[in-house]
């Protein structure tokens, strides 16, 4: 079958500590292994503020998988995450070509942010 591109986030919970919330990452990656996909990249963005409170929290832990798999993996990948009581929320994303290739150059460092010399107007 045709292996689609994916990509998925998901917050943790706060009270976890770096252990913890390390493991549940490696937990959701080798799901995705255990069912044939593959991961291009996990990105650990780690603590960040919320826009809400969710479950009385306002902080969580961001993580963010890249992955090709088959489209029927992605319901039993969020069973696995309605199951896990450390995850608070999660968003699991189809990609096109054109956001395939973003994330492609996006992890090549084309959109760092880097301090130019500013030129000054010449009269």
């Amino acid at each position: 079958m045709l292996l689609k591109s994916y990509e998925t986030v998901f917050i943790l919970n706060p009270v976890l500590s770096e252990v913890q919330m390390k493991d549940a990452v490696e937990k959701f990656k080798k799901v995705l292994e255990d069912h044939n996909a593959e991961v291009i990249s996990v990105e650990i963005w780690g603590l960040k503020k919320l826009a809400y409170p969710i479950e009385g929290k306002s902080t969580g832990f961001y993580n963010l998988i890249e992955f090709k798999a088959e489209p029927t993996l992605i319901a039993t990948f969020e069973l696995e995450y309605r199951r896990d009581e450390r995850v608070m929320r999660y968003l699991t994303t189809a990609l096109d070509k054109d956001a395939v290739e973003y994330n492609e150059r996006r992890r090549g460092g084309a959109f760092n942010k880097k301090e130019e010399p500013k030129k000054e107007a010449v009269q």
